[in-house]
């Protein structure tokens, strides 16, 4: 299935009353002024709420009845949570069983049952395929499917409204290129850089190489859990490379840099995946233009691990 920019305008009608419409900053780097898309002020602390909403919302009565099955590292796990219960939805959510203890808690204060796996051994898409046969539920992926990525999108027709002119850039972070391929979408004008942990490169990898390219089994421990993804989709990468997208990796060492400096001056609690985008520009690893725009696209991090990093001690 295509998807279109009328989705995500669609998508944006339909969810409207469903999230909120986060800040747009304007903040200062090297000099030049940028914008900070604001997404880890969302309800549940990321963009994720978008697309579940929007996933969630065209379900028939008879698919709500028999409930939802995600699998997440933390935030798409919430923002289904979230969306679920205000529509009296079942939610199973399939996590890894070394996800961060504030994306587990918050996701199983909205009402989610919860279901652990090893990321390292076991399919989290073959569990909750297992799960939703069993009971009939409904898979909401996190990136791969049409209306979660539409879902997203809706972030870009914010920056379209909020901005004192057209983005030319819009730098975001990317695990399953959900939110980027939505955004996209909706500002077919700006170049879209999207930001990848180093050796969970897996996009820029693929976008070089021309075919998708799992994440290797040798991939390093990183803070950015929420882009923690082994594979990306054909929807999202299809979009990539039609659009000619710009691709950059960040080190732990600049994520932790972009975390801090985003409390330093803005006051604003970002988590090391969201941050990413952010990194990239403060590395220098592309220089900030008029009309720029970056997406902190989560804020769910423990308050003790924030502290360290803030206090450079992590």
């Amino acid at each position: 299935m295509r998807i279109t920019r009328d989705d995500v305008e669609a998508a944006g009608d339909r969810i409207r009353d469903c999230i909120e419409r986060t800040p747009l900053v304007e903040s200062e780097i090297d000099g030049r002024k940028v914008w900070l898309k604001c997404e880890s002020l969302q309800t549940g602390g990321a963009f994720k709420l978008r697309g579940a909403s929007n996933r969630l919302l065209q379900l028939s009565e008879e698919e709500r009845s028999r409930g939802v099955v995600a699998f997440s590292s933390g935030n798409h796990a919430r923002g289904v949570a979230i969306a679920a219960k205000r529509l009296g939805i079942r939610a199973v959510i399939v996590m890894p069983s070394d996800a961060p203890a504030v994306k587990v808690e918050g996701t199983r204060a909205e009402g989610a049952e919860i279901v652990f796996y090893d990321r390292y051994r076991e399919s989290r898409e073959a569990i909750a395929a297992k799960l939703a046969a069993e009971g009939g539920a409904t898979v909401v992926p996190s990136f791969d499917d049409p209306a979660i990525v539409a879902g997203q999108g809706t972030v870009g027709l914010e920056i379209l409204e909020q901005m004192p002119q057209q983005p030319t850039r819009i730098v975001i972070p990317c695990g399953g290129g959900g939110l980027a391929s939505g955004v996209a979408l909706a500002c077919p004008d700006a170049e879209i850089v999207i930001v990848e942990p180093e050796g969970w490169d897996d996009m820029k990898r693929s976008l070089e190489g021309g075919e998708i390219v799992p994440v290797g089994v040798d991939a390093p421990p990183t803070l950015c859990d929420a882009l923690q993804t082994p594979r990306v989709s054909p929807i999202t990468f299809g979009i990539f490379r039609e659009r000619g997208v710009t691709a950059l990796s960040v080190s732990e060492v600049e994520v932790k840099t972009a975390v801090r400096w985003a409390c330093e001056h803005h006051q604003l609690v970002v988590e090391p995946g969201g941050a990413a985008a952010l990194a990239v520009l403060l590395a220098g690893k592309i220089e900030p233009q008029d009309g720029t725009v970056v997406i902190l696209s989560g804020g769910n991090i423990d308050p003790a691990l924030h502290a360290r990093i803030v206090g450079g001690e992590a």
